[in-house]
């Protein structure tokens, strides 16, 4: 049997014995594959002559080798974004994998029809202005930018490609947008409240610590922009509940022992953390330490407590990477981020451990 299959060689052997009756075709194999209205023409061929025919079959033959090739030509390119990030893979995957379940939701499935440039700065935050920049170069139609850093880096780097960004504080306060419900420009997002909850961590803290005099705020300095917004925020509450709040840096995880001798030393009650991937990346440490020396604390993500952390207050972080996905997907499709409202957080968890260990001072302890 040919290549063709049975039927389909039967059909050619039919239609190739016009231009002589006793001519014997035995390369069918090697013919090309018509298009099915190719076929349509050949079935009319017995009603034309001969010169006719001949010309028609080369015209057919010649038609069949491009067809192919048209097909392939037609099809739509894979659209190429990139998504950017203070984190390294392996502490971003979980978010960047809830951002592309947001992604699917408008009908965008990477490998299918949407290719993602990744580009990690592992905590290396003066390496993002560079990483934005050679996405813009590459030419992605949109960037992603998740954290403040990234977002500030991204909307430096261009003005024309469309950023969707995941802030954790007031986007017109940062500059990104002009105003939440018409942005303008070339940027929207989702902004998780970071910032604005701090006030309400140091007041669920203070109230389960109620003679707890001295507080501390951990801040990473190099994240300017957050680190500020977060200390002014917080002192501020402090004031107003008379509490005298300490507002230590931390730019990596080898400032952790330094800092915790500080905490001891200052006779700290309470501790409540800061935004940032310096400490995102290094949540079991943290928990670990807050046990070690009983310093009860409060941290924006649920993960703090699972990991023997006292507490945390903040959005639903997943569920804002969802949403920015949503939205890229929404400007892949054509839509002007100028006119995408910035999404605020409106889901927020509470989560207290209450199987936090004895000797860590927990205001929960079981009996």
């Amino acid at each position: 049997m040919s290549a063709f299959g049975q039927k389909r060689t039967l059909a050619f052997a039919l239609h190739m014995s016009a231009f002589g009756p006793k001519q014997t075709w035995t390369h069918l194999s090697q013919l090309p594959v018509l298009h099915p209205l190719q076929c349509a023409r050949l079935s009319n061929f017995d009603a034309r002559g001969p010169a006719m025919r001949r010309r028609d079959l080369i015209i057919l033959l010649s038609g069949a080798v491009t067809w192919p090739f048209t097909a392939r030509a037609q099809q739509p390119a894979m659209l190429v974004m990139g998504y950017i990030s203070a984190q390294s893979p392996e502490e971003g995957e979980p978010r960047a994998a809830a951002f592309r379940r947001g992604l699917q939701e408008v009908g965008y499935v990477v490998g299918q029809n949407v290719a993602i440039e990744y580009r990690w700065a592992k905590q290396q935050i003066d390496q993002l202005p560079v990483m934005a920049a050679d996405l813009v170069k590459r030419r992605v139609t949109v960037i992603a930018a998740v954290g403040t850093p990234a977002a500030l880096a991204a909307q430096a780097a261009t003005t024309t490609i469309p950023i969707v960004f995941e802030v954790g504080t007031d986007p017109v306060r940062l500059g990104l947008v002009t105003n939440l419900n018409r942005p303008g420009g070339n940027v929207t997002g989702v902004t998780s409240l970071i910032v604005e909850l701090a006030p309400k961590r140091l007041e669920l803290l203070h109230e389960l610590l109620p003679t707890a005099g001295v507080m501390a705020l951990l801040v990473n300095p190099d994240d300017r922009a957050l680190a500020q917004a977060q200390a002014r925020e917080t002192l501020s509450a402090a004031r107003n509940r008379k509490i005298e709040l300490h507002v230590l840096n931390v730019r990596s995880e080898s400032d952790f022992d330094a800092i915790f001798a500080d905490i001891k030393r200052l006779r700290v009650g309470g501790l409540v953390i800061g935004p940032g991937s310096v400490f995102i990346g290094s949540i079991n440490k943290l928990a670990a330490l807050t046990v070690r020396h009983a310093v009860p604390a409060i941290y924006q993500l649920r993960d703090f407590p699972a990991a023997g952390g006292l507490m945390s207050y903040g959005s639903d972080i997943l569920d804002n990477y969802r949403l920015a996905g949503v939205y890229t997907g929404r400007v892949l499709k054509g839509e002007n981020p100028a006119e995408l409202p910035v999404v605020q957080a409106t889901k927020f968890e509470f989560v207290i451990n209450l199987k936090r260990p004895r000797h860590s001072a927990s205001p929960f302890q079981t009996r």
